[in-house]
């Protein structure tokens, strides 16, 4: 049976609700991860002080982590990936496309343009960078990574009513 295009909707309405509140969990620990290894937090130093490509890799792997599991298990929880290896491998590549979409404004703001600041940096990476990724990776996690099952095809044969097999039974 073919679903109406309002099913549909709220069906697609849903299901991107809960990629953008499990991106939100991830976004807060990018972000939040990125600028404390960056600029560092209060009393704690900047780790990566002058690597900020460096500081967002390793939070965007760390960030990787939390939205799979929020997507393997909410968001797209009645999916199924054939194997859980192939679904992995799958988000890997998919998020290191996205990593590297979300580098590229950091890469030119602060390695051409030479604005090295704390403002730029975020708007870069964590605004530009991040909104454009975000839309490849819900584009690629429903169609690559957590693609929709297609029941195998039933094959249905009809059968005709009148038997043209003749009865011995007489």
């Amino acid at each position: 049976m073919k679903e109406s295009f309002s099913a549909r909707m709220r069906r697609l309405a849903a299901e991107a609700f809960k990629f953008l509140t499990v991106g939100g969990l991830g976004y807060i620990v990018d972000v939040g991860l990125s600028n404390v290894l960056a600029w560092g937090l209060g009393p704690i130093p900047a780790l990566l002080e002058g690597s900020p490509i460096k500081a967002k890799i390793i939070s965007t792997i760390i960030s990787m982590i939390v939205v799979w599991l929020g997507n393997k298990l909410w968001t797209y929880g009645d999916r199924t990936t054939d194997s859980n290896l192939r679904g992995i491998l799958l988000f890997v590549a998919v998020n290191l496309a996205g990593m590297i979409i979300t580098v590229i404004p950091l890469g030119v703001t602060w390695y051409l343009l030479d604005m090295r600041d704390q403002l730029t940096y975020n708007i870069s990476t964590n605004i530009i960078g991040i909104g454009l990724a975000m839309i490849f990776r819900f584009y690629a996690y429903r169609t690559w990574v957590f693609k929709d099952a297609i029941p195998a095809a039933e094959v249905v044969v009809e059968m005709d009513e009148t038997s043209t097999v003749p009865d011995d039974r007489k």
